[in-house]
């Protein structure tokens, strides 16, 4: 499956956005993860988030080409 960002044309209607393609739980899920990162970062006051999110992708990058 390829991943498809959201295009600003969300419809909750059904299973599946029109707007992206994905399914809504799939959406959920990710709003969800996105909300802990970020509540991570804030409570590590990070003052550099770009930072911790760069070297987040790079560690998931590096995980997903050992699978």
């Amino acid at each position: 499956m390829r991943f498809t960002p959201c295009q600003d044309q969300c419809n909750q209607e059904g299973e599946y956005c029109t707007g992206c393609g994905r399914s809504l739980q799939e959406i959920a899920d990710t709003k969800q993860l996105a909300t802990q990162v970020a509540a991570f970062i804030k409570q590590q006051a990070y003052e550099n988030p770009e930072d911790f999110i760069a070297a987040l992708s790079k560690s998931i990058h590096k995980r997903l080409a050992k699978d």
